[in-house]
């Protein structure tokens, strides 16, 4: 069993002032996230994903509520120091086309100020991990799209933060190179152990990944249902997807989804 809270959201709400309104984009939610973890959050366009995480992220202050990291509290949003803890992965790879893989990894680093021999191995590292060791001066241009998106899941380790925020990371890609950086992500996951929360609209690849999952509603996003499918990092594989456990639960979902009248994207 997960031994501690990593993160915890406290009655967290967002309010975007717009021109001709004040829009709710997250209401009142509460969820927590357990080390070595990976939670979902799924949910129809709309419900404030991406905000939630931007909010986790400290790219955006919350209206209301607490954010809460290894039982520290924030209310103000998330503290610069504090962002070493954090990686982030987005919907696009983000990559900057001027620099090849090797300086695109190299960024976070700048950025945050770590220095010396240790962090370049680091990067040498990793890329051995997602099998692009040969790209490592190739230019952006230059690789195909699931490659893009390996190199953005691996810049967010580059520092070797605690937690993983993401996006979702797969989203743009095809079916078939989506499935296949699956098994990757789960593979470098269990090889990590980084404690992870994770946008998706892909039931399978929630179920796959998480051990919990939060169903939030049509906007604003509030809380809906919780899904925990606890199943042990070994037996997440290819092998658990055709499983009957597994094709139960998305069964479940499926229904949950469609009861509480979700587009889910």
């Amino acid at each position: 069993m997960h031994d501690k809270s990593v993160i915890e959201i406290k009655n967290l709400t967002k309010y975007y002032h717009t021109y001709a309104d004040i829009l709710c984009a997250v209401k009142n939610l509460n969820l927590k996230v357990h080390h070595k973890q990976i939670v979902s959050i799924m949910g129809p366009s709309g419900c404030g994903k991406t905000t939630i995480l931007k909010m986790l992220g400290g790219m955006l202050k919350p209206s209301s509520g607490e954010i809460v990291y290894f039982n520290q509290t924030f209310t103000e949003g998330i503290p610069e120091e504090f962002l070493k803890k954090i990686g982030y992965v987005f919907q696009i790879d983000n990559l900057l086309p001027w620099r090849t893989v090797q300086k695109n990894l190299e960024l976070p680093l700048e950025v945050l100020g770590f220095k010396g021999k240790e962090w370049i191995r680091r990067i040498d590292d990793l890329l051995e991990m997602v099998g692009l060791s040969d790209y490592k001066y190739a230019y952006p241009h230059e690789l195909s799209g699931g490659m893009k998106q390996r190199i953005g899941v691996i810049r967010a380790l580059v520092h070797n933060p605690e937690i993983i925020l993401m996006d979702q990371p797969f989203g743009s890609l095809d079916a078939i190179t989506r499935k296949l950086l699956n098994y990757e992500f789960l593979s470098l996951w269990k090889k990590t152990k980084k404690t992870i929360m994770l946008i998706t609209n892909d039931i399978e690849e929630a179920l796959l990944l998480s051990s919990k999952i939060y169903l939030l509603s049509n906007p604003p996003g509030e809380i809906v249902n919780e899904i925990d499918f606890n199943v042990s990092a070994e037996e997440r594989n290819r092998a658990l997807v055709k499983s009957k456990k597994f094709n139960q639960m998305s069964l479940k979902l499926r229904r949950l989804i469609k009861e509480e009248k979700l587009q889910v994207s």
